[in-house]
């Protein structure tokens, strides 16, 4: 049998259907016990690397101390968690607490800001 040019090959292939061609793709993985998938799955391992270098996926919200505005900060923890007037009064008055355990870093620096702004002192951990 004749040796095949690429050039060929490669006009061949423009020739044929979607269909053809995934039989082919078929065929080749069959013939040499190789898969098409496997590039991909080789460069979704950085991604993965890479998120984890980012640091912590979930984190803790803690009020360290109320600070001078005592009203300010107990509404802001209501707005926050959606608890009542009273309950997060009484989360206030039990500082250091957890405001907020388990959410995203990008949630928690919103509301540290927000705490901050209100004048408690909150540390993400």
């Amino acid at each position: 049998m004749a040796k095949l040019k690429i050039e060929d090959i490669i006009a061949s292939l423009k020739e044929m259907t979607i269909l053809e061609l995934n039989d082919l793709v078929k065929a080749i993985e069959t013939e040499f016990g190789v898969t098409a998938a496997a590039p991909v799955a080789m460069n979704a391992q950085p991604v993965e690397e890479e998120v984890e270098a980012k640091g912590p996926t979930n984190v803790n919200l803690v009020l360290k101390a109320v600070g001078m505005s005592k009203v300010a900060v107990i509404k802001v923890v209501q707005a926050i968690t959606g608890l009542g007037l009273m309950d997060a009064k009484k989360l206030v008055d039990g500082a250091p607490v957890n405001i907020k355990e388990g959410i995203s870093p990008v949630e928690a620096e919103e509301h540290k800001k927000a705490l901050v702004e209100a004048g408690a002192e909150v540390e993400v951990k």
